[in-house]
């Protein structure tokens, strides 16, 4: 079974020296939206769009499936 990890978006702010606040602001998403991430949770799509929109990236760039331990 595959689960969702937002490392690579954790990554992507420090690299463009961004906080999830400031992230919030730009991508006009809610501070409990970015608590489900850190959290490990699966959010909207429209979420991570947003962020996409906000950071200039795709998809791709901020999530990745991995396999999740038994």
């Amino acid at each position: 079974m595959k689960k969702i990890s937002y490392k690579k978006l954790w990554k992507m702010l420090i690299d463009k020296d961004l906080n999830k606040q400031t992230l919030a602001q730009t991508a006009n998403i809610s501070a409990s939206t970015l608590t489900k991430m850190s959290k490990g949770e699966s959010v909207n799509i429209d979420m991570l769009v947003k962020i996409c929109n906000a950071l200039n990236c795709e998809i791709h760039d901020i999530i990745e499936l991995i396999a999740e331990e038994n």
